[in-house]
């Protein structure tokens, strides 16, 4: 008997095209013992409700052997491979070069679990223990570049590294970067110049009075909103931190999936 459907369940037009991208296996491998199809749903529906694994409802594959799949895709590269395809599609289906010129760059910090707090850091202005995920995105708000690190280590330190990450994904086309004043100093300005990257500080007016949209800086944070919506990125729930990166990168996949399907179903 067929089970009743979830929102989180893929489309059959979005399975068609997520599908060989997870499909890993060689020609002359064993037949799967589970649906691939339902192995995904069930991991779907377990970053957008937050459930703890062993929660996994009873209909789907047992939920090791979703885990299981799912560190196979995480090492492989799958979600990110798509992040990149859809990013591409997207820009073009907006008019805009396949390559972005300019990024933005911000963190994010999550409060440890009992699960992550053996590699939590103390992050002293958010006042809370937990990771760093720090993010550039597009000037559209469509994921560049993703890493995780603990909530004590410094924006500004990880410029270099995530200026690398953007320019290997978009062939050394990204010219500029905006970010906010926790990237402020001589250290990180070179780092991104290193890059081949001009790094833009929207200061915040001293002036302001209340909720001020700052110039390009709007796009990241609402890239972050979009992420809040899937409950498992609500707090740190993971081991490693690869498994964290690999879950944010699943949200964007299936963010960015649902915006591709919308413009076709508008060109229909």
């Amino acid at each position: 008997m067929a089970r009743k459907r979830y929102p989180s369940d893929v489309t059959d037009d979005e399975w068609a095209f997520v599908a060989p991208y997870l499909t890993l296996m060689r020609e002359e491998a064993p037949q799967r013992q589970h649906d691939l199809r339902e192995v995904f749903n069930g991991l779907r529906w377990m970053v957008r409700t937050g459930a703890p694994w062993r929660y996994m409802p009873l209909h789907f594959p047992p939920w090791a052997t979703i885990y299981q799949q799912t560190m196979r895709w995480i090492d492989a590269g799958v979600f990110e491979a798509m992040v990149n395809d859809l990013r591409l599609i997207l820009r073009m289906a907006a008019g805009k070069e396949p390559f972005p010129s300019a990024a933005i760059l911000d963190s994010r910090t999550l409060q440890s679990t009992p699960e992550s707090g053996h590699r939590g850091g103390y992050d002293g202005a958010k006042r809370k223990k937990g990771s760093k995920v720090h993010l550039a995105v597009d000037t559209l708000g469509h994921l560049l570049a993703l890493f995780v690190t603990p909530a004590n280590e410094q924006d500004r330190e990880q410029v270099g590294a995530l200026a690398r990450e953007v320019q290997e994904v978009t062939h050394g086309n990204v010219q500029l970067a905006y970010v906010d004043q926790g990237y402020t100093g001589d250290q990180p300005e070179a780092d991104a110049a290193d890059e081949g990257i001009e790094l833009n500080v929207v200061k915040l007016n001293k002036a302001k009075r209340g909720f001020v949209l700052l110039p390009r800086r709007w796009v990241v944070e609402r890239s972050f909103a979009w992420a809040t919506r899937f409950r498992r990125l609500a707090k740190d729930y993971e081991r490693l931190p690869e498994t964290l990166a690999g879950m944010h990168l699943l949200a964007f996949v299936c963010l960015m999936l649902k915006n591709l399907m919308h413009l076709m179903d508008q060109s229909a």
